[in-house]
């Protein structure tokens, strides 16, 4: 059984007509996990109300006061924006909120049992950095999950592997300057939000960023995970990988130009099991609706084996 963290909560973040971030992607996915072969291997879990976790001890360890509360106030007043492209509606902040709550939850879940779990939530979080949310997200789930789990006993090293289409600015921002916290992207380049350059090291040669040029596929990106992201993150021996697991780098994806295939990041995933099986899911990103459900079936699929 693969544990799934999910609430139909998460849909109450709305986007509005036409945006690319919206309720429909978890509808996606929620049927193909319950109509698929691997229906009866799914552990459905509702992530721990946010009221029960102390979420702003940790949601401050990662953002400014200041961009918390405005994300509140945004969300409290009605709702609005941070950017053009990153809305809050009035249910935002508190499913903004769950959503981290369930990213919580689980490295909890793959804490105790050493096998993967997945949190199929929204908003996203890799683009949101300490002062400021873009690109979709609000708070960054992923960084947050990692420094979580740092505080959990026997965990001292934690590695983020992002295979979003974007890199994910917004986690790097937040943990490039912990030595006890590896990043790893691959991401096209050029693409939004333009940061990622191989150059970008961390403070302790503790971030891989490997762009990807436009039109690639799988016979691109194998030779990168066997030579590059492998290594790198066997040589870190994490006590936990979590994948910020984004599927907008499919070929009919429409805020990129990769042309992989869902089947792809099975292979991905292949690769990841073979550093370890502690690893956290989360969704990212993924905005064609049937190539973004067949790749999280994907996934899991391989962590079924």
């Amino acid at each position: 059984m693969l544990p799934v963290i999910y609430s139909d909560e998460f849909l109450d973040h709305l986007t509005g007509l036409g945006h690319p971030e919206k309720p429909e992607r978890l509808k996606a996915i929620t049927a193909a996990l319950k109509q698929g072969k691997i229906a009866s291997h799914i552990q459905w879990k509702l992530p721990t109300p946010a009221s029960q976790r102390p979420l702003m001890r940790h949601l401050q360890q990662a953002h400014e006061s200041s961009y918390i509360e405005k994300v509140k106030e945004i969300a409290t007043t009605g709702g609005g924006y941070i950017d053009n492209e990153t809305i809050i509606s009035p249910q935002s902040y508190n499913v903004a909120l769950l959503a981290l709550s369930g990213w919580l939850d689980g490295v909890d879940i793959v804490l105790e049992t050493k096998e993967p779990a997945f949190v199929m939530a929204r908003p996203p979080g890799h683009h949101a950095e300490r002062e400021t949310g873009m690109g979709f997200c609000l708070f960054s789930n992923a960084a947050i999950a990692a420094n979580y789990a740092l505080e959990q006993p026997g965990i001292n090293r934690v590695a983020i592997l992002d295979w979003d289409v974007h890199h994910g600015n917004g986690t790097q921002n937040i943990v490039e300057n912990n030595p006890q916290i590896e990043y790893c992207s691959l991401h096209q380049y050029p693409c939004y939000p333009g940061t990622g350059r191989h150059t970008e090291k961390g403070f302790h040669n503790n971030v891989l960023n490997i762009p990807i040029p436009p039109g690639s596929d799988i016979s691109i990106y194998q030779p990168v995970f066997e030579k590059m992201v492998v290594p790198f993150l066997a040589e870190f021996q994490p006590d936990l990988l979590i994948v910020s697991a984004g599927y907008d780098a499919n070929a009919n994806d429409p805020l990129a130009n990769i042309n992989l295939q869902p089947e792809d990041y099975g292979l991905f995933t292949e690769y990841c099991l073979g550093v370890t099986r502690k690893i956290l899911f989360g969704l990212e990103g993924g905005y064609d609706l049937d190539t973004l459900s067949k790749s999280v079936v994907a996934t899991i699929e391989k962590c079924l084996v």
